[in-house]
């Protein structure tokens, strides 16, 4: 859904169309300055493919240099906790597996298809009256989002935090990410990753599909009730993905793999979005990269939790306000 990556990824991706597969026409140069040519450029299937390669390129000596010594560190410190346990380390194994089993479960289960299929008809096969019934269709979208944030809440946070737990006695859970410890310490870093975003997101807010692309809830500009619901919902599955990603996935793997964990938890994070944009899911590299070594530098989650609902809660207010769309009245009729 809207996230760090959806930005990085529309930045390139939406200043051409989503759906053209076509190859440019053969157009004389001094049409090189038409939208369209340039639109069907960009999609060319040649073009489109090859094009996160220079701006991955581009990005990649400025990730390391703000975070390289947080690399050697957290390298540092896995090589001083192998060599005070030399034992085989199983965490990596478990993780992987989880993660596997995690991720496969939540997408042939956790989304909009499943509540069709099983959800609704369960839910409509109560005895709901008149009014329930009316509420159920009033609310049918907004019933479907509470399912899918809700599977996400649960495999992301409830099934792999207690598994660990009960796996791995001696771990803390607050050490995954959830301590607060020195965060106002780093909370200008916070404020440097939406300044570089916040911009981006202001171009991105400009090209012509934004305004019909978020939010995903196609129903929040009828209330505010409506859209309160919806960005609570959303902000909690996102406190549950960085949770997930960021802090069980970093703290299982960091002291086996050391700053490799940051790019072995990026892996599983560009597959949940595939099915996006092609460009959106190599923009969840980049954020992957980033959002985890700054939980690694930081050692918590929130930094990258507060970039996350920043960056969403912005998309949708501009999304709603440039087609004139914000909500008028608080509760819909």
């Amino acid at each position: 859904m809207g996230n760090l990556g959806a930005v990085v990824g529309d930045l390139v991706g939406r200043l051409g169309s989503r759906g053209s597969s076509s190859g440019p026409p053969p157009l004389p140069l001094t049409r090189i300055h038409d939208v369209s040519w340039w639109t069907s450029f960009i999609n060319y299937p040649p073009v489109k493919a090859l094009l996160p390669v220079p701006v991955l390129a581009a990005i990649a000596p400025a990730v390391w240099w703000f975070f390289h010594e947080t690399w050697e560190e957290v390298d540092a410190e896995a090589t001083h906790q192998r060599a005070l346990s030399p034992a085989v380390d199983y965490r990596p194994a478990a993780c992987f597996v989880i993660t596997a089993v995690v991720l496969t479960v939540q997408e042939y289960y956790g989304g909009r298809g499943f509540f069709d299929q099983v959800i609704r008809p369960m839910i409509e096969s109560l005895n709901l009256g008149t009014l329930g019934k009316t509420r159920l269709a009033k609310y049918d979208e907004l019933y479907g989002y509470v399912w899918w944030a809700s599977a996400r809440i649960i495999g992301y946070v409830l099934v792999p935090l207690p598994l660990w737990k009960l796996l791995f006695p001696q771990d803390s859970l607050l050490d995954m990410g959830l301590r607060g410890r020195g965060f106002l310490s780093h909370v200008w870093i916070y404020g440097l990753c939406l300044a570089v975003v916040m911009p981006l997101l202001w171009v991105v807010a400009h090209q012509p599909d934004f305004g019909s692309y978020y939010p995903f809830y196609k129903l929040a500009s009828r209330s505010y009730a409506d859209w309160a619901a919806w960005e609570v919902m959303y902000f909690l599955q996102f406190f549950a993905l960085e949770l997930f990603f960021r802090g069980w996935i970093l703290g299982a793997l960091r002291r086996s793999l050391g700053s490799s964990a940051v790019f072995a938890m990026a892996l599983p994070y560009c597959m949940i979005h595939y099915g996006k944009p092609y460009l959106e899911a190599n923009g969840a590299i980049i954020a992957g990269v980033v959002l985890g070594s700054l939980a690694m530098r930081t050692r918590s989650i929130y930094a990258g939790f507060l970039v996350h609902i920043t960056v969403a809660l912005s998309m949708d207010f501009l999304a709603l306000s440039r087609r004139g769309a914000l909500p008028t009245v608080f509760w819909a009729p």
